[in-house]
């Protein structure tokens, strides 16, 4: 789950990281007051959208305007700047060409930057382990720095025994070149951090850019968190802070019924028990020349319930223009998503081709019940079988 900046800042705030002072507006009067609020006379205003690259971005009614994070030189020039983002779309290399809609606003005090650099912390697969990931290069994407330049990435793993450790922040203090009373700032403000992410079961804690004062003050310019879907139950004030809008509706519709979904691009659906088996099932759609429009997990004891629910969020996307359903049986009984099946498909009207592999538990069962429903069903007996002919249904 993704949080807006302001809220992320809040958070960052309540544990002692240093933070420019802010508020979120939703209407550009509001902005304005805001800005009365702030000690002036630099002010930033920022749309607040679920994208990195907002900065470098554009509106769609403005394509050759400035982007999603301005400066403002008085309160009604915030107020201007606000309604001119309030409203619009606001596209980003993240976002894609449909951009997003900004319904709030951040203004800010302006900051007095020496330096920027980069600041985040992770769970690096390769290590298991929760690592910063620091660089000189902040502002910029780090994508962008690893292809080019690297070298100028820092990577330190944490111990889980020894936590955050005072060596971590100096060895990534030095390699920042951050000098005198800016490396005990720097060693507070990452110990804070670390203690966030532990604390709150993020995967992304992210600070881009992380600011020096000409003063010499750690600042966070810029915050961006994510959180572990699978703890959420445990954080019912971060749950709150959900922001459904900026969320794919399909994906909201499949959390209310605990189904993994997210959308892809391609124009056959799948529909599959186990993350695994669903990687598996878009490479071989894939393979014989298809592309794959979505990873649907149902997981292992799905229930009729879930199975139609599924069914009705496939078609719902109007780029899907056949499904490839695959089963194996293992705690799921196969009769039960075929049941399923049929009662979506009688309610939809199925009106496009479906290609259905069932093997494992009560298979033959589940094989007579969708051979016995009537319908215009497509039954294949292996999994590169079933991509095959759902890709030539498709073509």
């Amino acid at each position: 789950m993704n949080i807006h900046e302001y809220q992320a800042k809040e958070l960052l705030k309540r544990q002692g990281v240093p933070v420019p002072d802010g508020f979120v507006a939703w209407t550009p009067d509001e902005a304005a007051a805001a800005a009365g609020k702030l000690p002036g006379p630099l002010y930033v205003v920022k749309s607040q959208i679920h994208a990195g690259g907002r900065g470098k971005g554009h509106f769609d009614d403005d394509p050759d305007g400035k982007g999603g994070v301005r400066l403002a030189h008085s309160i009604d020039e915030v107020r201007a700047t606000a309604e001119a983002m309030l409203a619009h779309t606001l596209v980003t290399r993240q976002t894609g060409p449909a951009g997003r809609t900004v319904h709030r606003v951040y203004v800010e005090a302006g900051c007095d930057i020496a330096r920027e650099l980069y600041l985040s912390l992770l769970v690096d697969r390769d290590s298991g382990r929760i690592t910063v990931v620091a660089s000189t290069e902040g502002g910029m994407e780090i994508e962008e720095v690893a292809a080019h330049h690297p070298e100028r990435i820092l990577r330190v793993a944490v111990d889980p025994a020894a936590g955050m450790s005072s060596y971590v922040p100096r060895r990534i203090a030095s390699g920042l070149g951050l000098t005198g009373t800016q490396v005990a700032a720097f060693s507070r403000f990452l110990i804070a951090l670390y203690r966030i992410f532990t604390d709150l079961d993020c995967s992304v804690v992210e600070v881009n850019p992380l600011v020096v004062t000409k003063a010499g003050e750690v600042i966070a310019l810029d915050a961006k968190m994510s959180f572990d879907d699978n703890a959420l139950f445990r954080h019912p004030e971060i749950v709150a802070m959900r922001d459904k809008e900026e969320e794919d509706p399909r994906e909201v519709a499949a959390s209310e019924y605990e189904l993994n979904y997210i959308g892809l691009d391609g124009n056959i659906a799948c529909l599959v028990n186990g993350a695994g088996l669903a990687m598996a099932t878009m490479d071989i759609i894939k393979h014989y020349g298809g592309e794959p429009a979505n990873f649907l997990d149902v997981g292992g004891g799905a229930s009729k319930e879930q199975v139609t629910a599924a069914f009705k969020i496939i078609l719902g996307d109007p780029n899907v223009q056949g499904i490839l359903i695959n089963i194996f049986g293992g705690i799921m009984d196969c009769n039960v998503i075929a049941e399923g099946v049929i009662a979506a498909a009688k309610e939809t009207g199925l009106p496009i081709p479906l290609v259905v592999r069932l093997e494992g538990n009560n298979v033959e069962k589940g094989k007579a019940t969708l051979n016995a429903s009537g319908l215009n069903i497509v039954s294949a007996d292996t999994l590169s079988d079933g991509a095959q002919k759902i890709v030539a249904a498709v073509a």
